[in-house]
């Protein structure tokens, strides 16, 4: 892996929707947060892995050879191709490869990936093993021939969205909280994003957060981009729920911003599901926590058959020339997070052609 060297500012963020190789995830163990319901969770990574290779690959990380043997035999039972599955052992404190995972960027000079920081969500985990995951990949043969940039500020995937052209939209609540760049004013984070991801512009959203989420509003629970002229939001009709008050704000917000055209953006809402546990606490099922992939969206869905249903139809009118793919990830909002989450894609450009 060669550090970068070039200008800065001559490179540009790929957005999930350009081609990729595959995408990254880990292994859900007795050791992660996943233990009080292992079983579920890697039911779900199953679904979520099955689904991914009917397109592109998976490249998976297990905490040590005995588990890497055993999740083939799990994943071949569950009719996984497992030609399209590459295991790789390292350690891991948890699985959420959203935000651990590195950012793709392309320059004049080839992909350049990033490394930023990762103190999982301000401090709230233990996250050390996590973040020195980005270097042992670094080394592989998959990514060795790529430049990289290791950033010593804090900055997660799930925390900044990009239309592709030089827009990033992401959330004040999660940027410019205390627990993550205290000594960074929004000014000096906006520059870094503009010189560390190559965007021309950085829209703020002020409002939007979900009860039951750990990362303190990122925008991928809340509003994404699914092509230069779209974004796909969460949505409160409900007078009577929590965040009523909150997604009207955020909806007002996104219906003020602009293209760089001028023109208004093509909003799509899909209506925030009421999840639960047995407990009766409210967990953050968020619908626009998709992972987009070749040729298809990975959809979450929940296990409230009308919301779930009503959710698919916003994505597929969104994504007309995309088929959507539903993948019960209850199991995942039980630990504050989802499908997205547990996800990071690899664009094509970065792997070496021969892998």
């Amino acid at each position: 892996m060669v550090p970068f060297a070039g200008d800065a500012m001559a490179r540009r963020f790929i957005p999930e929707w350009q081609e990729q190789w595959g995408v990254l995830l880990a292994w859900p163990h007795a050791e992660t947060d996943w233990v009080a319901n292992l079983e579920s969770a890697q039911q779900c990574y199953r679904d979520v892995i099955a689904a991914i290779t009917q397109f592109e690959r998976v490249l998976l990380l297990c905490r040590d050879q005995a588990t890497e043997v055993e999740v083939m035999q799990y994943l071949a039972a569950g009719s996984v191709d497992l030609k399209r599955v590459i295991f790789l052992v390292m350690p891991y404190d948890d699985t959420w490869a959203r935000d651990f995972g590195f950012l793709s960027t392309q320059s004049d000079s080839g992909p350049v990936l990033l490394d930023f920081q990762f103190d999982a969500w301000g401090g709230k985990f233990g996250a050390s093993a996590d973040n020195e995951i980005n270097q042992q990949l670094f080394r592989h043969t998959l990514l060795k021939h790529n430049q990289s940039e290791t950033q010593a500020w804090v900055l997660e995937g799930g925390s900044v969205e990009t239309d592709g052209i030089g827009t990033l939209l992401t959330t004040k609540k999660c940027l410019l909280n205390p627990n993550r760049n205290p000594d960074l004013t929004q000014a000096q984070i906006e520059q870094k994003l503009m010189q560390t991801l190559g965007v021309d512009r950085v829209l703020w959203l002020e409002h939007g957060e979900l009860e039951g989420d750990d990362t303190d509003a990122h925008i991928d629970t809340l509003a994404r981009f699914v092509d230069e002229r779209t974004i796909v939001h969460m949505a409160c009709s409900n007078p009577e729920d929590i965040h009523y008050t909150q997604l009207q704000a955020m909806a007002q917000e996104l219906d003020s911003l602009r293209q760089v055209n001028g023109q208004p953006y093509q909003l799509v809402p899909i209506e925030l599901p009421g999840v639960f546990d047995d407990a009766a606490r409210r967990l953050g099922g968020s619908y626009v926590n998709f992972l987009i992939i070749n040729g298809a969206i990975v959809a979450p869905i929940y296990g409230d058959n009308a919301a779930d249903e009503a959710a698919l139809a916003q994505l597929r009118k969104a994504c007309p020339h995309r088929q959507v793919i539903p993948v019960n990830c209850r199991a995942l909002i039980e630990q504050n997070g989802s499908l997205h989450c547990v996800t990071m894609q690899i664009p094509k450009e970065v792997v070496n052609c021969e892998s």
